[in-house]
């Protein structure tokens, strides 16, 4: 697959990844929050995991073989010194990131949910968007070599 194709893949997954997480933390989680009913909020989410974590796994995947196209040895993936190293070491650092906090989500947040814990259920995809949308930002990074 070449390097283009791969990109467009990535960047429309990617979207979906961020943009869905966008619309529940700004369209249902302040309601959410303020009625204590999370019920809009919690399907909304289901409904967005139907896309957003296939989503999830094509970002994952095209972006660990973007990776590669940009350093082909893996070791090489956590030499800090080479700039574009770092932008890699971040994008899977918040990989990372975000993996933990789905398990933390699945297993702790929602296996407790009462109506006073839906701030804590907003604060979970909040961080949820803004990983998302740091990963976003520092994208363009690549283009230019790294970061610097």
């Amino acid at each position: 697959m070449s390097h283009h194709v791969l990109l467009i893949l990535h960047l429309l997954a990617a979207a979906v990844w961020v943009g869905g997480h966008v619309v529940l933390v700004l369209g249902y989680v302040p309601e959410a929050i303020r009625s204590r009913d999370p019920r809009a909020l919690l399907d909304n989410y289901q409904r967005l995991n139907r896309i957003a974590l296939p989503a999830l796994l094509v970002v994952t995947v095209s972006g660990l073989w973007l990776a590669l196209n940009w350093l082909p040895q893996i070791g090489l993936w956590f030499e800090p010194s080479m700039p574009i190293a770092l932008v890699i070491l971040a994008k899977l650092l918040l990989l990372v990131l975000t993996l933990l906090l789905l398990a933390y989500l699945r297993l702790r947040v929602l296996t407790a949910l009462t109506p006073d814990r839906v701030a804590r259920l907003g604060l979970v995809f909040a961080l949820l968007a803004l990983l998302a949308l740091v990963a976003a930002a520092i994208g363009p990074s690549f283009r230019y070599g790294g970061f610097g």
